[in-house]
């Protein structure tokens, strides 16, 4: 029976390796860089206004399709990762922390929050010589 169904589905089971293998080893590479980057002052204020929106017209849509895909990208692929080895809701916070949509503040300040989320977080800033994010008070 297993047979049968990886016969079947021969070409789907390779899409969907080479699909795994590619989130895991890009979200190796591209999180801690990404969390490297943030600013440790991330998450103190309630509202930020975007680097983007400092840019010319022109650069800054560019500027975010890309970002906005790449976050995309990223919320896709932690989302996948829940189901396969990797490190689904690390990927899944640098996907929303990228994208750019209504209510987006809340929602990272509440996921900063997820026990699994901020020590990894720090723990990779830690390593890179970099200072741990700073919370505010009224998200601890």
């Amino acid at each position: 029976m297993i047979l049968d169904f990886i016969k079947q589905n021969h070409t789907f089971l390779i899409w969907l390796t080479s699909l795994s293998v590619i989130t895991f080893f890009g979200t190796i590479l591209l999180i801690p860089l990404l969390l490297i980057r943030m600013s440790p002052e991330y998450f103190t204020y309630p509202y930020r206004v975007p680097i983007s929106q400092r840019q010319h017209p022109v650069i800054r849509g560019i500027t975010l399709l890309f970002k906005n895909l790449l976050g995309t990208l990223f919320l896709f692929a932690g989302f996948v990762m829940l189901f396969i080895p990797g490190q689904g809701l690390l990927t899944i916070f640098i996907g929303l922390t990228l994208i750019n949509f209504p209510g987006k503040r809340v929602l990272e300040r509440k996921l900063i929050l997820h026990p699994k989320i901020l020590p990894v977080i720090n723990a990779i800033r830690k390593k890179a010589g970099k200072l741990p994010l700073i919370l505010p008070n009224d998200i601890h």
